[in-house]
């Protein structure tokens, strides 16, 4: 069976073309899409080559992948590595999309150029699920949920093009996963993926994790996720859960058991992961997760001011009398580099916070910063909220869809116009990433013995993308800045450009 890329070639598997004479169906080709957003800069490798260790394969399509059975010939396609010529390309039997909200307009574009040809489609993820009524227009299928409890279905009505409007998927048992297809996709990718649990039970009012896996968390057999760790071929892995160790002493426990099983397979592969702040509280888990390959976890702090997280309802974020610095070193005396994420636009924001955020940084000990603006997702709290009041400034869906990428202003702040939060951005972001500050945080981690390339590559992706992001930033407040603000109530006095060329320096 010849099974082609996104970078054009095939792989040919004998075992594979042995079970095809054994289908009772004759062979279709299924298209797996992940669409490119021409205003993400830091998936574009094409725009910078230090995008590369900022990328990951599209986990979500090599699961679908893994369910699909070999009497579909199947192809996934990473638009971040370059959008290919479809017309040049073999005319697939189905497409399979998937979309967080940012992705929404170009899936709709290449959904509405496949039907034109009489290709079936079918659309799922986040942002589908949310808004399945927008999605459906477009598409002949939409899966909400996970898909794991209903792609058979999806094919069989497929074969017969008879795809059902909607398919709920609901949640998945994840003991049950199939072998997720990790080969099919190029090696153009610095970072391999894996997930180990589903869910997250924090509820915070920006995300939109909880109404999407649900707020239990489930956990796959270690077993299996070991396994899968050695059919990955890239050196260093992104583990994708929303928070590795989750919420709970169980929950801690059964990750101290997945890196013991690491460890004891010998995997020789490093990974980074998202977590809480409280990893820093229990030594063992840190000396094990080291010890299992970790080298890097992003760990969202929000905001350098206490109250503002129960602004979003981060409660297992809340400052708790910890200190912050001594937490960021705990971590970082196994070796293991922080990534802090904050955000610009909760309620006391002010002129000065992307300073605030930068120096704040600074004082933690964090490697990098990711710095985003406070963005209301469909099926978020927040999205409720701010429509509610009115704080949503766009509304040309689903072109607007395409600015919901956490890095443009796309709603009314409390204490800054959309003009002032840029310059807070680009500000914080220059701040952070200056030379001198860099080659600090080098020296530090060379210091500590912690992974260089690492290190480097990550800040010179980060810096490389402050002058991509601002021209980005620029030409959307040109188009939309004079409306958005207009949005505002409260008095906040203009940023003029002579102000944000400044902070461009």
């Amino acid at each position: 069976m010849q099974i082609l890329n996104n970078g054009g070639q095939s792989n040919t598997s004998q075992s594979h073309g042995e079970r095809r004479h054994e289908s009772p169906y004759h062979i279709r080709r299924l298209y797996l899409i992940n669409p490119s957003n021409p205003f993400v800069s830091i998936v574009n490798v094409q725009e910078s080559r230090w995008n590369r260790y900022r990328v990951w394969k599209p986990l979500g399509l090599m699961v679908i992948a893994g369910l699909t059975p070999q009497d579909w010939e199947v192809t996934i396609i990473d638009e971040n590595l370059g959008v290919p010529d479809y017309s040049a390309m073999p005319r697939p039997d189905l497409v399979g999309i998937t979309a967080f909200t940012s992705q929404a307009e170009r899936a709709y574009a290449l959904a509405t150029r496949f039907r034109s040809d009489g290709v079936q489609v079918v659309i799922g993820g986040i942002h589908a699920t949310m808004c399945y009524e927008e999605a459906s227009i477009y598409v002949d299928a939409v899966v909400t949920g996970e898909a794991e409890n209903v792609w058979e279905q999806v094919l069989k009505d497929a074969r017969t093009d008879q795809l059902k409007p909607l398919y709920e998927g609901g949640f998945a048992k994840l003991a049950e996963m199939s072998p997720v297809r990790h080969d099919l996709l190029p090696d153009k990718y610095s970072l391999g993926s894996i997930q180990t649990t589903r869910g997250c039970p924090l509820h915070c009012s920006f995300c939109s994790v909880t109404a999407f896996n649900g707020s239990s968390f489930r956990q796959r057999p270690i077993k299996e996720v070991v396994l899968e760790f050695e059919n990955i071929s890239e050196d260093l892995i992104l583990i994708v859960d929303d928070n590795l160790i989750g919420t709970r002493r169980e929950h801690h426990e059964r990750a101290k058991d997945l890196f013991r099983a690491m460890i004891k397979a010998d995997l020789d592969k490093s990974w980074v992961a998202q977590t809480t702040i409280n990893v820093a509280n229990d030594d063992e888990l840190l000396t094990l997760a080291a010890a299992a390959g970790c080298k890097g976890l992003f760990v969202g702090f929000e905001s350098p001011q206490p109250d503002a997280s129960k602004e979003i309802h981060a409660k297992n974020n809340l400052c708790r009398c910890r200190d912050l610095s001594q937490a960021v070193r705990r971590i970082q005396q196994h070796g293991i580099l922080v990534a802090g994420s904050f955000i610009i636009g909760l309620e006391g924001d002010r002129p000065g916070i992307g300073a605030l955020i930068a120096d704040t940084a600074e004082r933690y000990g964090v490697d990098f910063i990711n710095v985003l603006f406070l963005t209301p997702l469909p099926g978020t709290r927040l999205w409720d909220e701010m429509k509610a009041e009115d704080r949503v400034t766009l509304s040309q869906f689903p072109s607007d869809w395409s600015y919901f990428t956490l890095t443009y202003p796309v709603a009314r702040f409390a204490g800054l116009t959309s003009h002032q939060a840029v310059v807070e951005m680009v500000s914080c972001s220059k701040r952070f990433y200056s030379i001198p500050r860099m080659l600090r945080r080098l020296w530090r981690n060379l210091w500590r013995g912690q992974s260089l390339p690492i290190g480097f590559a990550g800040g010179l992706s980060y810096k490389r993308n402050i002058r991509i992001d601002r021209v980005k930033l620029e030409a959307f407040l040109s188009q939309r800045g004079n409306d958005m603000d207009a949005f505002n109530d409260r008095h906040v006095e203009p940023v003029d450009d002579h102000t944000f060329r400044e902070c461009e320096g």
